[in-house]
């Protein structure tokens, strides 16, 4: 649950991040995508989101959105939100504040948005305050799905959706080559139980 589900000691040391977005009127959830796009795989997730008119946030690597244009295109014409994960997918912690902030700027470039996700969730305080500085808004999670592991089977993936996630969960999943297994069977089954157990699905706010 430590992976699954970040504990409430590590979300104290970034308060004004967010990290869920809970709905006092009705259940809601944001899906969100990690790491894309690629044209191997964000495509499919697209097509998959229409067939189920569902909207989800994408944060996205500066280096794969300047590789791939269109499909970064598609994305948004499809009305998806955006966000900045950094441009060549920079751990905070193993990076100085001005790099890793240039790496942030880098990717500021080709993608507009305001929504900042650090790859893998790792960021330094004083680099999370740079940030905020900077007009960024800090997008955790409430529940990551482990679809990137390869010790993760596809059905334990969809039961990570099932065991964690509550009224105003953010979920991540990952548009990548090494999620892509698990995601084509996990996502259409988590979005089917969503709707069934009666999630709205919500794009992250700016």
């Amino acid at each position: 649950m430590l992976i699954e589900q970040p504990p409430h000691l590590y979300r104290m040391l970034f308060p004004n991040a967010v990290w869920r977005i809970e709905n006092p009127v009705r259940k809601t959830v944001y899906l969100t995508f990690d790491d894309g796009p690629i044209p191997e795989v964000t495509p499919w997730v697209l097509d998959l989101l229409d067939r189920y008119g569902v909207q989800a946030t994408f944060f996205c690597v500066g280096d794969n959105v300047r590789k791939h244009p269109e499909v970064y295109r598609q994305v948004i014409e499809k009305g998806h939100r955006t966000g900045n994960h950094t441009f060549h997918h920079l751990q905070g912690w193993k990076h100085s504040l001005g790099k890793f902030l240039d790496n942030a700027g880098q990717a500021r470039e080709l993608i507009d948005s305001s929504l900042f996700r650090p790859p893998h969730g790792h960021l330094g305080m004083n680099q999370c305050r740079k940030l905020q500085d900077a007009g960024y808004r800090i997008i955790m999670w409430d529940v990551v799905t482990r679809d990137y592991s390869r010790f993760m089977s596809p059905e334990q993936v969809l039961q990570n959706v099932k065991r964690y996630t509550r009224n105003g969960s953010i979920l991540v999943f990952h548009d990548s080559l090494k999620a892509e297994k698990n995601l084509r069977y996990a996502l259409p089954r988590a979005i089917e139980w969503l709707l069934k157990e009666g999630y709205t699905f919500e794009l992250v706010p700016l």
